[in-house]
């Protein structure tokens, strides 16, 4: 089982020292096993939602986050979500 298989948009699964790893698909940087939560293994940006979105969400207040997810190793960017301070990150991916 050494093929790469796509993880989501700008992830790949693909073999790496002990199993499948979830790697950066811009430079194959590995982030975690397949069993683990890529986002907390990698680079978070936090910024109140208000201020990364512009005037539309100006009434969002302080408390509506914008979470932006990138590789530590390349910089390329690999998801975003919206969230509350204190929520777990969303597990997506796509389906086999």
């Amino acid at each position: 089982m050494k093929e790469v298989r796509s993880w989501s948009a700008t992830l790949v699964s693909m073999p790496g020292k002990s199993g499948r790893v979830i790697a950066c698909r811009a430079c194959s940087a590995e982030l975690c096993g397949t069993d683990a939560s890529w986002k907390e293994h990698a680079v978070l940006r936090e910024s109140p939602l208000r201020e990364a979105a512009g005037a539309t969400y100006r009434s969002a207040g302080d408390e509506v986050l914008l979470r932006r997810f990138y590789c530590g190793s390349c910089g390329a960017a690999l998801d975003s979500e919206i969230a509350l301070p204190g929520e777990p990150f969303l597990l997506d991916r796509l389906a086999e």
